[in-house]
């Protein structure tokens, strides 16, 4: 078997360290608690990307084949380029019954033959690339994902199934394994090509994955078929081996369900490449060229504007001007509604409409001082309008959150905040332009909501290390939860009440971590704060590409 291939590197992600940031231009002063953070994602994220570990990868090639990652980096034209999404899946869940790593799949955006395609393999390092469910669900984003920005869609396939102990949450509900197949019904009627390479076990319910795609390819010692040898002869009392059963040869010569028979791996990859490389050409884009479009501020300059704790005021132009394009700048009613800042701007030549939490106190005329990242009745009323405007002239948007939420008080209702935060809540929701988040700091309660949090169809969604998600923070929730216990008492001492409310901080304080949020598919990615640019610029480049506008339909066939 030829030598494996170079695993993909990642794209800017939490794991590109301080040292390249100041290697890329610029030398800021890196505070310690930057740099001790992103350290921990880099160890962590190496990890991650080592799947089932050494032992699982020496399982794949003593069977003759690569490991996911092998997989990917065979495919791809440049494997630094590599987006890759949901990482984090699963990350220290399930834990009865062991580590289900990156949830045991991969999958990201990288180009094929010169072409664009969403990649999703199983990872059969990981149990045996069996299905839990955060690996339905991550499947399930890549695949509104493609569908969205209109890319073909390759699936690496290698998996024992559902995981069986966990059967009850994997296999009925709308945003489990079934939901995969439908989506593949979907995907083709909107005329998105999806190629299926079996490459390993490919069993049971999962069987119908590579039928309903356009093109099945299926390596030698493989199997597809919907029950196993053992299965069969429990269930009717046949014996029948496994390459009788469902191996390549049996499909490629008798059943018929296979276009093409490959050797092994390589020939495979090979053989793909080939058939994505006869897909049109990709329309030709914008310039997305970072070099010849400077910003104002060095990338790097973020860590000596935003602090890790998000205790330190910044102004968001400061953060702004380190993510667009120099000069490129038109503030949106800057004088009204100062909380949040609007901006039409561009990003590597890309236009985009921005919506910023404004992070330093600011003055109003009708309510005085407002706080930082907080929302008030008239900047949700501007942000609903500059919403409303970029999509009447069809500007993609760009939220960037760092937000405690909604001002409340006697003061605020009086002035309409819910009203107006509905207005801001429906304009974005109805939104149709692409929508893309970063969640540079807090994401608070309503405010995720009202700046695209996940719930509201966000393209893509990306995360700093020093990202926090929580209906309210930590100490805020553990006083409402100590008032409250306080109130019911009964015997309760003293020390009791105390103690609960320091366990209620700590959990909350665990939970709005990042990479809690990750684990559960809130984010796509957490990426480090100095390549923010480089990320929504490819981001962008994927997520303005044309709608699919036709599909092939034919009559009733007899078959």
């Amino acid at each position: 078997m030829p030598a494996p291939a170079r695993a993909p590197s990642p794209t800017p992600t939490a794991s590109t360290s301080r040292r390249d940031a100041a290697a890329s231009g610029g030398t800021p002063a890196a505070s310690a608690d930057w740099d001790s953070r992103c350290r921990e994602l880099a160890a962590e994220e190496a990890t991650l990307r080592e799947g089932g570990g050494a032992s699982g990868r020496e399982r794949q090639h003593k069977l003759g084949r690569l490991t996911a990652r092998e997989r990917i980096a065979a495919l791809l034209d440049f494997s630094d380029e590599f987006l890759e999404l949901g990482l984090w899946a699963a990350h220290g869940m399930y834990r009865d019954w062991g580590t289900f790593t990156a949830a045991g799949v991969v999958t990201g955006i990288g180009r094929v033959s010169d072409r664009p395609v969403m990649l999703i393999a199983n990872d059969a390092t990981v149990k045996a690339g069996a299905f839990v469910p955060m690996t339905c669900k991550k499947i399930i984003r890549a695949q509104r994902v493609a569908f969205e920005c209109a890319l073909p869609l390759v699936y690496l396939v290698d998996s024992s199934g559902v995981f069986l102990p966990m059967q009850d949450e994997v296999f009925p509900d709308e945003d489990d394994f079934g939901r995969i197949f439908r989506n593949n019904a979907v995907l083709s009627a909107a005329g998105l090509p999806q190629f299926a390479a079996i490459m390993g076990n490919c069993v049971a319910g999962g069987a119908y994955l590579p039928v309903l795609c356009d093109k099945i390819l299926m390596t030698e010692g493989s199997g597809l078929y919907l029950a196993g040898p053992s299965l069969v002869k429990a269930a009717i009392g046949q014996e029948v081996d496994s390459e009788a059963l469902g191996g390549a040869t049996m499909h490629a010569e008798v059943s018929g369900t296979v276009d093409f028979k490959e050797r092994d791996d390589p020939a495979c990859l090979a053989r793909l490449k080939s058939l994505v490389g006869l897909l049109p050409a990709s329309p030709a884009a914008p310039e997305f060229s970072l070099r010849k479009r400077p910003t104002d501020k060095p990338a790097n300059a973020v860590y000596d504007i935003v602090s890790l704790d998000g205790r330190r005021e910044y102004d968001a132009r400061d953060l702004l001007a380190c993510i667009v394009d120099a000069g490129s700048i038109d503030e949106y009613k800057a004088d009204y509604g100062k909380s949040l800042v609007c901006a039409y701007a561009r990003i590597a030549g890309q236009p985009v409409g921005i919506v910023a939490n404004q992070r330093k106190r600011v003055q109003s005329p009708k309510s005085g001082l407002q706080m930082p990242g907080v929302i008030y009745a008239g900047s949700a009323e501007k942000a609903a309008r500059f919403i409303m405007d970029c999509n009447q002239t069809r500007v993609p948007l760009v939220f960037l959150q760092d937000v405690s939420g909604f001002m409340v008080g006697r003061d605020a209702e009086e002035s309409g905040i819910i009203r107006a935060g509905a207005k801001l809540v429906n304009a974005m929701s109805n939104s149709t332009v692409p929508k893309l988040t970063v969640v540079v700091g807090g994401s608070y309660g309503a405010g995720n909501y009202a700046l695209c949090g996940k719930a509201f169809d966000p393209r893509f969604i990306f995360a700093w290390p020093s990202a926090r998600y929580a209906v309210m923070g930590a100490a805020q929730a553990s006083g409402v939860v100590y008032n409250i216990l306080a109130r019911s008492a009964g015997d309760r001492s003293p020390d009791e009440l105390a103690a609960l409310r320091a366990q209620v901080k700590k959990d909350y304080v665990e939970q709005a971590d990042i990479r809690y949020g990750a684990a559960r598919g809130w984010v796509d990615a957490i990426i480090a704060p100095h390549t923010t640019r480089q990320v929504l610029a490819t981001a962008l480049a994927y997520a303005t590409r044309p709608a699919v506008r036709a599909s092939f339909h034919t009559g009733v066939l007899q078959v």
